[in-house]
C-alpha cells in the first residue's frame, strides 16, 4: 500500500479483539487518494490522505 506524500501516513497494525477476547491480527489502511497536486514547476500526481486534503495542506491542480 502507498504512503501519504505529505504526512507519511500508511497502514497501522494491531489486534482485532472479539467478544470472547480472542485476538487476531488486523490492518487499518489509510484513506489515500491519487490526486494531481500543484507544485512549484507545474502539477504532479501523488498519493495524499483525505485528512491532508480536507485541512488544506495541498492545493489541487
Amino acid at each position: 500500500m502507498a504512503k501519504c506524500a505529505i504526512c507519511g501516513k500508511s497502514v497501522h497494525f494491531g489486534n482485532a479483539v472479539s467478544h470472547s477476547h480472542r485476538r487476531s491480527n488486523k490492518i487499518w489502511k489509510s484513506n489515500l487518494k491519487s490526486v494531481h497536486v500543484k507544485t512549484n514547476g507545474g502539477s504532479k500526481k501523488m498519493y495524499v490522505c483525505t485528512s491532508c486534503l480536507r485541512s488544506g495542506k495541498v492545493e489541487r491542480a
